[in-house]
């Protein structure tokens, strides 16, 4: 049996489960009603030519349609490129362009901003003229989150998702038949779908969604559904640990961030009021999981142990994981990935003792200032650190520059004579930008690519204030 056929096997067999509930958003949707949703929906694709070997790039809101969509597709062997709602038409164009699908179903209403799961939303089925069948055999196609440039195309095989369903599944503490979780992940992005998605699916843990993510519902949920896991990324763990009342909530016992690097305030004032600890999930759209420090015992800047069935190194001070093929789909990348190694280029340590990972930066964030090394990370911890300083990023052209949000008002001198006590003079930003906001990849990464925090801005990147 083909890997293909494993997989499609596996989701057909969760499918088929009739027993107990599935998600709950607005609505409940059971495990029969899925199935027979999937059904229904994989019928009226075919309807329409949309059969094994079809490629579709699939862009909706979150939702339950979203979700069985998907499920469908890959039921009738289709390969579903997974694209954010939240990209703008030229991006969306773009991405299009690159990989050629034979359709793009979406939702009808893209390129805005949305915060909330919805139950249903329209399906809009568009046969692209100049689409091409799947030329690989990848169930799924996703997108980096171009945090640093533009996205890269990377393909799933069956054989990955099916050993990454399988390492969640294996660790200790995921959850288990029965346990309701709150997912605010992005189900468009790798953790929030397959170690949350697809990992409940696999062990029936009934997965809860929030349409209102504010903190006084989100903490009214969390005690009135009796939840046992929340799953998100640091500023949904931030927005919890501001909530005014907290009640008793006796069966929460897992909280875990994934998506960025979870900061230590963070990690620690939501251990003060919630009297658990943030865990971790530590991993990449080209490899999924890494490394999970799921009970938060290590806490950060450890993202805990490499997880079981995984080979993983540091090597000339960078993370490597080891894969039988590389996972782009364009040649533009494959200097990251040699001899059956990915370079993951995050700066790495293994913790003396506990053999914990501690990611320390990315391996693109050194720049050169004359002739002196500085990482541009450690810039923006001494920003960060700044009781005024709500968020920054700090890039370099033919300086550091650091682009700024604050929460009051703060002199340009005042922020300089900061990093001036802190920080060595090579390493001082040559020039402040203050924003409302900074903006952020579709899966809420903050953007780090200079020019195009400056378009953000409305200021051209050759342009720059000193």
């Amino acid at each position: 049996m083909s890997d293909s056929t494993q997989f499609r096997s596996w989701l057909d067999s969760r499918l088929t489960d009739t027993g107990g509930i599935w998600a709950v958003g607005q609505a409940t949707v059971t495990r029969r009603q899925l199935g027979e949703r999937v059904t229904y929906e994989r019928e009226a694709l075919a309807s329409r030519n949309i059969t094994e070997g079809s490629a579709v790039a699939v862009q909706m809101m979150p939702s339950f349609t979203m979700l069985s969509t998907v499920f469908a597709l890959w039921s009738a062997g289709v390969q579903v490129q997974l694209l954010d709602p939240r990209l703008t038409k030229p991006e969306t164009t773009r991405l299009l362009e690159l990989c050629e699908p034979q359709f793009h179903i979406t939702s009808g209403d893209l390129g805005g901003v949305f915060s909330s799961f919805r139950n249903e939303t329209p399906v809009e089925v568009l046969r692209l003229p100049s689409g091409r069948p799947a030329r690989s055999d990848h169930p799924l196609v996703q997108f980096s989150s171009g945090s640093t440039g533009l996205p890269k195309v990377i393909g799933r095989s069956a054989a990955s998702l099916r050993a990454e369903i399988e390492r969640f599944a294996r660790l200790p503490g995921m959850p288990r038949t029965g346990e309701p979780v709150l997912l605010l992940s992005s189900i468009m992005h790798s953790f929030g779908l397959i170690g949350g998605v697809l990992h409940s699916l696999d062990v029936g843990a009934p997965l809860h969604f929030s349409s209102r993510p504010q903190a006084r519902d989100l903490v009214r949920m969390l005690a009135e559904r009796e939840i046992v896991a929340v799953f998100g990324v640091p500023l949904h763990f931030s927005l919890l640990a501001r909530a005014r009342e907290i009640p008793e909530l006796p069966s929460l016992r897992l909280a875990v961030s994934g998506g960025e690097m979870l900061e230590p305030a963070v990690y620690e004032e939501f251990k003060t009021r919630y009297g658990i600890t943030v865990g971790q999930a530590y991993g990449m759209t080209e490899t999924g999981i890494i490394a999970t420090d799921l009970d938060g015992r290590y806490g950060p800047p450890a993202v805990g142990e490499v997880v079981p069935g995984l080979d993983a190194e540091v090597r000339q001070g960078t993370l490597r994981v080891r894969l039988p093929e590389s996972p782009y789909l364009y040649a533009d990348r494959a200097d990251r990935y040699q001899d059956g190694w990915l370079d993951t280029k995050d700066r790495c340590t293994v913790r003396p003792g506990d053999g914990a990972l501690e990611v320390t930066g990315r391996a693109d964030s050194l720049v050169a200032v004359g002739g002196l090394k500085v990482d541009l990370t450690e810039v923006e911890q001494v920003l960060r650190e700044h009781p005024q300083v709500a968020e920054t990023v700090v890039v370099f052209g033919d300086a550091i520059e650091a682009h700024v949000v604050t929460n009051g008002n703060l002199a340009r001198g005042e922020l300089l004579g900061w990093c001036r006590e802190r920080l060595a003079p090579y390493k001082l930003p040559r020039s402040f930008h203050y924003a409302a906001r900074l903006p952020r990849t579709p899966n809420g990464k903050l953007v780090r690519n200079r020019e195009l925090l400056h378009t953000a801005q409305g200021r051209s990147p050759r342009a720059v204030a000193s």
